[in-house]
């Protein structure tokens, strides 16, 4: 059982990213400004991207950056000197979809490690092999492999394998669509996907709809959550385990990495899979974080229909998630408070954090910046002080009970 696998989360700018790495993430992943499938989340200059990775290192993780696009010939241009960039930066690895790219890293930044993108599809040790040749030190699963695939390949494979445990799924094979090339002529692989699949459609037949206006045709399917799986993953000897996200938000960063950084400590101490309760505990836990409907993916065979979100567009984003911690008085047992969402006086709460897990307390007291006490706190980004009758640190978070 590989007890040191590597959780690696992802991260749209630089307070998510230092967010994954505190909740427990042992890597992150980031885009910059260019050459990233995720153009419109990726914040990062090379000066953003030097302190997240000073900042990894405080707490002994990676980081890890995405010139995953499919490169034309005008997309070379400065494609060397970002690379020495990140190598000066103190990247740890650049996530790749193209044999060119992979030889001009080997060439110009040889210190960085290669891991292949899932946008190369890779379902098999002889691609392994070949990608091997080419320079690849880690090989990202395509998402369309089972788990019978995933452990028979991490076995045997000659290189490390990297396999996804949560977030967005793509309706393409690995990603590759051109849905959105030809509607929006924004190419989905050179950072510009529209999400065209998660579109509704009108279905026109001979001049006939045939949709319904209720329920128009999507291709959407619904998000991964991988828990169930995880130790079969971790007893495969697969070296990473992936979470998708890099436009979800801080809380959800923080909610999704923090469970499955206790799930995956709990297998390694136990060296056995998780009860039914504890599975129901964990995947309960992921459900707290702002989501889509999610499934098990490929993991068990090609998914059926019970995989696909019929008549649902965008996120199901809660609003449980209240507050950040800001500094605590253990004296007076208080804390300072920066409001996200509403709350109020009776409400119970709970706080979570990398030190902290899941401790509940009742609204007592609240108190606006002008020291006024008041009923309901809902303005968001404003300081309050509430009463909190243990122990909690800056940066802890706040969620409805």
């Amino acid at each position: 059982m590989n007890k040191k696998i590597e959780l690696l989360a992802p991260a749209g700018d630089l307070e998510r990213a230092k967010v994954a790495i505190r909740f427990g993430a042992n890597a992150v992943y980031l885009g910059g400004k260019r050459f990233s499938l995720r153009s419109r989340a990726s914040n990062f200059d090379i000066c953003d991207i030097k302190d997240a990775c000073d900042y990894a290192r405080e707490y002994g993780a990676h980081i890890h950056v995405t010139i995953n696009i499919i490169p034309h010939d005008e997309d070379f241009d400065g494609l060397e000197d970002y690379l020495k960039e990140l190598d000066e930066a103190g990247v740890t690895a650049v996530i790749v979809a193209s044999p060119t790219i992979i030889q001009t890293v080997k060439k110009v930044a040889p210190r960085l490690e290669v891991h292949l993108s899932t946008q190369m599809s890779t379902t098999n040790l002889k691609a392994i092999d070949y990608y091997k040749r080419l320079g690849v030190d880690r090989i990202v699963f395509a998402r369309e492999c089972n788990l019978e695939e995933v452990s028979m390949i991490s076995k045997n494979s000659t290189v490390p394998t990297e396999a996804f445990i949560h977030g967005g799924m793509c309706v393409n094979y690995s990603g590759r669509c051109t849905l959105s090339n030809a509607m929006t002529l924004r190419d989905a692989n050179r950072g510009g996907c529209a999400q065209s699949c998660r579109w509704k459609y009108h279905l026109i037949q001979d001049g006939k709809e045939m949709s319904q206006e209720d329920r128009l045709f999507s291709m959407s399917s619904k998000d991964l959550m991988a828990i169930e799986f995880l130790y079969d993953l971790m007893d495969s000897n697969v070296a990473s385990l992936k979470i998708e996200g890099r436009m979800k938000s801080a809380y959800y960063i923080a909610s999704v990495v923090h469970t499955y950084r206790k799930a995956i400590d709990e297998i390694s101490e136990t060296e056995k899979p998780l009860s039914e309760e504890r599975l129901k505990y964990y995947a309960n836990e992921l459900s707290k974080a702002e989501n889509r409907p999610t499934s098990i993916g490929f993991y068990r065979g090609l998914p059926t229909h019970h995989a696909h979100l019929y008549g649902i567009n965008g996120v199901g984003v809660t609003h449980d998630f209240v507050g950040v911690v800001m500094n605590y008085d253990q004296e007076l047992k208080i804390a300072k408070v920066q409001v996200r969402n509403v709350f109020a006086i009776g409400y119970e709460l709970e706080v979570f954090g990398p030190h902290i897990d899941n401790q509940s307390f009742v609204v007592e007291m609240i108190k606006n910046s002008d020291g006024e006490y008041i009923e309901l706190a809902n303005q968001p980004m404003t300081i309050v002080e509430v009463n909190m009758p243990f122990q909690v640190e800056p940066q802890d978070l706040i969620r409805r009970k």
